[in-house]
């Protein structure tokens, strides 16, 4: 996949079906939108898969406020490798891009991205002030030669999926439910650092430690059940997200994990860990030894939650 970023002059020469949005998170609502990219390039020879979005979102831009987000862009890369898109355009949203009138934005992006076919959901808006929207891309497809598909939201609940539900299941620990909006675990990932060295000298409970970007978003503190991707294996586990409070506190917020069976050496390690279910919030225990009992009891109900779900999937 091709990767144009840090840039407004993009360009592509081959002939694309483009989908455009935020795409924080590819979740099950943009299936469609990624099954209907995979099936114009089966149909028409030398098509490309294109993703046109921005580095950070316009909103929090705008708005001033630091983003919370499910996928940082190192993140999204690696999800859209997965399904298959050939190009992702990864816009900086600087003054002239959020200044640009709709119509303006509809011509640089068709002429400079080759695009044959525009895949979108409803809810897409473009433009200064939000003004351009589906309907503006239909009226144009004539001018610039391109064939428009719209897909309808998918839902859950009665809920249409978006970013802006799973963001709030994760918020309130609901991870199974975020999960199923996903169609696959919430996860963080990054190089496995040397912390305190609590866990094995301390506790005798060995753990890797990663320190989540500032803009990822995390679940409420506490322990979960999670599954680790590291050196090339799979591993359960559980989870601290938190501050360490018993040992002192005041620690930035990590992700802790220990990996049943496991103790080697994985420091400098890249590692992906996934999460699962939540077991409990973090809490200050009174003693290291009352902590390092709910510890053993956190692990027990952690294996046996991922013995469960391997045989539910395997």
């Amino acid at each position: 996949m091709e990767y144009i970023k840090q840039s407004i002059t993009f360009q592509i020469t081959e002939p694309t079906v483009l989908s455009l949005g935020k795409f924080d998170g590819l979740h099950r609502g943009h299936e469609l939108l990624m099954a209907y990219m995979a099936e114009k390039k089966k149909e028409s020879r030398g098509l490309k898969a294109a993703v046109f979005t921005f580095d950070i979102p316009p909103r929090a831009q705008v708005q001033g406020v630091p983003p919370q987000v499910l996928t940082t862009n190192e993140e999204k890369l690696k999800l859209f490798e997965s399904a298959g898109v050939d190009y992702l355009i990864e816009c900086p949203f600087t003054e002239e891009i959020r200044c640009m009138e709709p119509e303006d934005f509809i011509g640089k992006v068709a002429g400079n991205l080759n695009v044959r076919y525009l895949v979108v959901g409803k809810d897409f808006r473009f433009g200064h002030n939000r003004r351009g929207n589906y309907q503006m891309l239909q009226s144009f497809a004539s001018v610039y030669g391109y064939g428009v598909r719209v897909v309808d939201k998918m839902r859950k609940d009665g809920r249409d999926i978006s970013s802006t539900y799973v963001r709030e299941e994760i918020s309130k620990g609901n991870l199974e439910l975020a999960n199923e909006l996903l169609g696959y675990e919430y996860f963080v990932e990054g190089e496995i650092l040397h912390g305190k060295h609590m866990g094995k000298a301390v506790l005798g409970i060995p753990t890797i430690n990663l320190l989540p970007p500032q803009e990822k978003l995390l679940p409420p503190l506490g322990v979960y059940v999670t599954v680790t991707e590291c050196q090339g294996g799979t591993y359960g586990g559980i989870t601290n997200v938190g501050r360490k409070p018993t040992i002192g506190g005041g620690f930035p917020i990590g992700v802790e994990t220990h990996l049943f069976g496991v103790s080697k050496d994985l420091y400098g390690e890249e590692a992906k860990v996934r999460f699962l279910s939540p077991v409990r919030p973090e809490r200050k225990f009174d003693s290291l030894g009352s902590l390092v009992s709910q510890m053993q009891r956190d692990i027990q109900y952690g294996m046996d939650y991922y013995s469960r779900w391997r045989k539910a999937w395997n």
